[in-house]
């Protein structure tokens, strides 16, 4: 499988704090790699260094073979990243705020209609899109910026928590959405979520972090059986407990 993101060694030393430590994984084409771990255990850091957020102290990453630290543009180019914390603009109505996406990344008028109508096809809001955006639900806003994130085809999404306060039944859509632009479109994902029902459901892989380390990966199935767990989170409990006797 071709991979679309590698990572090598990649640490982030604080003052005082060692937030990522050697980590080292890879994304294959058209796979979702989630990274899981306590608060604290240096997944955002990792993610904001992948992005070109953040500078490594030592280590690197390359997107479709470019180096974070030395091609940062080339990266972006090839990269989105949706913070979990990401908003947009209430006062603009929905269809202007992705024509006004749309014209930062493209650079003519139908590559940015192009853009658009597939961010239409993704966010489902139909008539809302005429609507200020400060009239939506959280689980509108996720979906219009959802659609915002992948409407350019990046070669790798980067999602920090992408269902976080979200009602079932939209959590559920967004899961869906992210799975069939990896399975059907070829698209790769890193995400990050708390949920484990979500990473069960939508992750072809999975890293566990804690402080700073990347201590296991592989598919929830196969680490449901290295730990002799019934399910992700007791996987979890255990990769983080024995990291704490270390």
């Amino acid at each position: 499988m071709e991979n679309v993101l590698e990572v090598k060694g990649l640490t982030k030393q604080y003052t005082k704090v060692l937030a990522a430590d050697n980590v080292s994984f890879e994304i294959g084409k058209g796979e979702v790699f989630a990274l899981i771990g306590p608060n604290g255990a240096g997944k955002t850091t990792t993610i904001r260094m992948i992005s070109t957020l953040l500078t490594p102290t030592a280590g690197d990453a390359s997107v479709m073979g470019h180096s974070i630290a030395s091609e940062p543009d080339k990266v972006r180019e090839c990269i989105t990243y949706l913070p979990d914390e990401a908003g947009a603009y209430k006062n603009m109505k929905g269809i202007k705020y992705l024509q006004f996406m749309a014209g930062l990344f493209c650079s003519d008028i139908e590559e940015i209609g192009k853009c658009v109508d597939r961010a239409k096809e993704l966010c489902q809001l139909g008539d809302r899109l005429n609507d200020k955006i400060g009239s939506y639900s959280r689980g509108m806003i996720r979906k219009l910026l959802l659609a915002r994130s992948v409407m350019t085809r990046p070669k790798l999404a980067i999602l920090d928590e992408p269902t976080s306060g979200l009602d079932v039944i939209n959590a559920i859509e967004i899961r869906k959405t992210i799975k069939r632009l990896a399975h059907e479109e070829g698209m790769s994902f890193l995400l990050s979520s708390h949920n484990m029902l979500e990473i069960e459901f939508v992750s072809d892989r999975v890293g566990i972090i804690t402080k700073g380390h990347l201590m296991v990966t592989g598919a929830a199935d196969e680490l449901k059986q290295r730990y002799n767990a019934a399910n992700l989170e007791e996987v979890f409990e255990r990769v983080v407990k024995q990291n704490e006797i270390h």
